[in-house]
């Protein structure tokens, strides 16, 4: 018998089970191919520029008087702007501030605001010798949507009452139980009046196009049409509308019922703008406290001077 001769050194030994053949072409290339598809995708999502977000998130808008300003001037300053507004580029029109020159009931609005679509409408019950709170109500339907709002107002006002009456009954301190009985008063009567439909509303913030809204600044009871080209979303937006009893500079409103602006502190949650609309615009709260009954989740803002 003749002996198995070993294979050279220098020859490697097949795997067993495995011929020692050369892998076909065809799957050298099918795998270079996805090699290559998935380089070709990875580039194209590298030059894909990136989703663009809200550019607006931060920004407001201040549209209105500031503490000290002169009313003179800056009705005169309004009038002048309006007379020089382009036509606007949006096809719903420019955003503007109309003041009044007295504090008008829901049933007065349609006739000084006709042909002037309506965002919302800002309200404070006028009580002599107290500040009051200011509110944003959203309305786009006239009176219906202003007195929906104001009946949610009132709502609000009579669980603020109690909530003021109270503290004032837990607390034997005098001075902050005169602070809550005080507000209480105030909440009460800013409740009777908003569910009487009160004269309570001084400015709206109408999107018309400038004619339409240099027709408005000549009809009786508008003081004042501020339009607001820059601005572009209503929710972003402080408006600060001059109060219909002041006539020279922009202050707080008087009270003599307190030393220090804190009468009817509330301590409710709510929003700034009563929505009353399916569809509605809603607003934001001012970026500072008001001094007369804030809704600190958002809520009414301060009167001009405030």
């Amino acid at each position: 018998m003749s002996a198995a001769v070993p294979p050279p050194a220098d020859r490697p030994t097949p795997p067993v089970g495995r011929p020692g053949r050369a892998r076909p072409r065809w799957l050298t290339s099918a795998a270079l191919a996805a090699v290559g598809a998935v380089l070709l995708t990875a580039g194209w999502a590298g030059r894909r520029e990136e989703p663009v977000g809200d550019r607006t998130v931060g920004e407001v808008t201040r549209v209105g008087v500031r503490p000290g300003d002169r009313i003179p001037e800056y009705v005169r300053a309004a009038a002048a702007e309006l007379t020089a507004l382009p036509p606007s580029e949006a096809p719903s029109g420019t955003y503007a501030l109309v003041s009044f020159t007295g504090y008008l009931a829901p049933a007065q609005l349609p006739g000084v605001l006709a042909d002037a679509p309506v965002s919302e409408v800002v309200t404070r019950v006028p009580l002599p010798d107290r500040q009051t709170e200011v509110v944003r109500l959203a309305a786009q339907l006239l009176p219906q949507d202003v007195v929906a709002g104001m009946t949610a107002v009132a709502e609000r006002k009579d669980r603020e009452a109690a909530d003021q009456r109270a503290r004032a009954a837990g607390t034997a301190e005098g001075e902050l139980r005169r602070v809550y009985a005080t507000g209480a008063e105030v909440a009460a009567r800013e409740a009777r009046a908003y569910r009487a439909g009160c004269a309570c509303v001084y400015a709206a913030v109408v999107r018309a196009d400038p004619a339409v809204l240099r027709t408005l600044a000549g009809r009786p009871g508008v003081r004042a049409v501020d339009p607001a080209p820059e601005l572009r979303r209503l929710d972003r937006a402080v408006v600060l509308p001059p109060l219909p009893e002041q006539r020279d500079v922009v202050r707080p409103p008087a009270d003599t019922a307190l030393d220090f602006p804190s009468v009817g502190v509330s301590s409710e949650q709510a929003r700034d703008v009563i929505d009353p609309s399916p569809g509605g615009s809603a607003g934001s709260r001012a970026p500072t406290p008001p001094p007369t009954s804030p809704d600190t989740g958002g809520g009414g803002g301060p009167a001009p001077g405030g």
